[in-house]
């Protein structure tokens, strides 16, 4: 942590969680700026890698405090719990409250359990990765693991889970078809990984319930030991709760400047932003399109850039355990194009990415 002596005549910042977004924009505000960064962990989460964690696989990441050193950052080991958007006040659990001029909200998304009874109870979230490993991993005896969800948490949780407890029985549920929304071949080749990693695809199953024994689908019954919800997330309440404007999923609305359309002295970005960019449309959540918009914020903050955030997609990727992966060429609104890398290809070019999200912040 690098420590600083703010001044009455500085604008104060404060950034609300160190995620991809947070952090990079941080880093990119603290150049010569004085920044408060709040969130509770210790060390980055690189959420990106949690189905290695789930599979025993996983590291410690780098502490935020080594991220931000040299940067005019103090990491404030709190969580942030309401907005007083009229006094500029951010109110954190520990009961202090910190003032600001510039607020960025980078607080991103948590799993959505759509009121699926059942499903908090007794399914682990890919944010319990560790507590799954341990799980798996002192079982006494293999069983049968579902994962539910058929977007790319789902499925590098299920083929990674699979080829590391090759004893256990692993399925893979989803109300819809599995990686439905990559090419023909991306997906021939996602089952292709799935059928030699002895994963059971149930697609068309929506779940309505969940138990310590399974899932109760709309395609019939479902046993399971133990159950993973990768269905989908939803972003941080906290600014539909302060009062900011917010879209139908409860993601701040904001302008080119990647400011809430409502209150301009609060930037919003990453998952818990509807960022809506002329000629791509409103990004997806994921760390693909948050660390560029914390990049971005970072430099206008620093004032480096006043130019209106823009963004292309150029590829979507995923892990198929540790010997096969995908690479899969996009244009620049998302849609896909005919290219596709699969197979050793695939996987260097994975790792290759995620190896460059942890350079970035580095």
């Amino acid at each position: 942590m690098s420590n600083s002596t703010d001044t009455s005549t500085e604008q104060r910042i404060v950034v609300l969680g160190a995620g991809y977004a947070g952090l990079s924009a941080a880093k990119g505000a603290g150049r010569h700026r004085p920044v408060t960064l709040v969130a509770p962990e210790a060390r980055l989460l690189h959420r990106v890698r949690q189905h290695e964690t789930a599979a025993g696989h996983g590291r410690d990441w780098p502490a935020i405090g080594e991220l931000a050193r040299g940067r005019r950052i103090e990491h404030r080991r709190a969580r942030a719990v309401e907005l007083d958007l009229a006094g500029r006040k951010v109110l954190l659990d520990d009961g202090t409250s910190l003032g600001y001029d510039t607020l960025v909200n980078a607080l991103g998304s948590r799993t959505a359990w759509h009121d699926v009874p059942g499903a908090a109870e007794h399914a682990y979230p890919a944010e319990r990765a560790a507590e799954l490993h341990r799980r798996l991993h002192e079982a006494d005896r293999p069983g049968t693991l579902a994962v539910v969800g058929g977007g790319a948490t789902g499925i590098e949780l299920a083929t990674e889970l699979a080829e590391a407890h090759p004893r256990w029985r692993v399925r893979i549920v989803a109300a819809g078809q599995v990686g439905g929304w990559f090419s023909a071949r991306a997906r021939t080749h996602i089952r292709q990984v799935m059928d030699r990693l002895g994963v059971t695809v149930h697609e068309d199953a929506t779940v309505a319930e969940v138990t310590p024994a399974g899932l109760r689908t709309t395609a019939g019954p479902i046993d399971a030991d133990v159950t993973v919800w990768a269905a989908s997330m939803e972003p941080h309440p906290l600014a539909a709760e302060a009062g900011l404007a917010v879209d139908d999923r409860g993601r701040a609305l904001v302008d080119d400047l990647l400011r809430s359309v409502s209150h301009p002295d609060v930037h919003v970005i990453g998952d818990a932003a509807a960022v809506t960019v002329p000629g791509t449309g409103t990004l997806r959540m994921g760390c693909a399109t948050a660390l560029p918009q914390g990049q971005y914020l970072g430099k206008l903050l620093d004032g480096r850039t006043a130019k209106p955030f823009t963004y292309r997609y150029v590829v979507q990727c995923l892990s198929l355990g540790r010997r096969d992966g995908l690479l899969q060429l996009v244009h620049g609104d998302d849609s896909m194009r005919p290219t596709v890398l699969t197979g050793t290809a695939g996987r260097l070019a994975k790792a290759a990415i995620v190896t460059g999200v942890l350079s970035t912040l580095k």
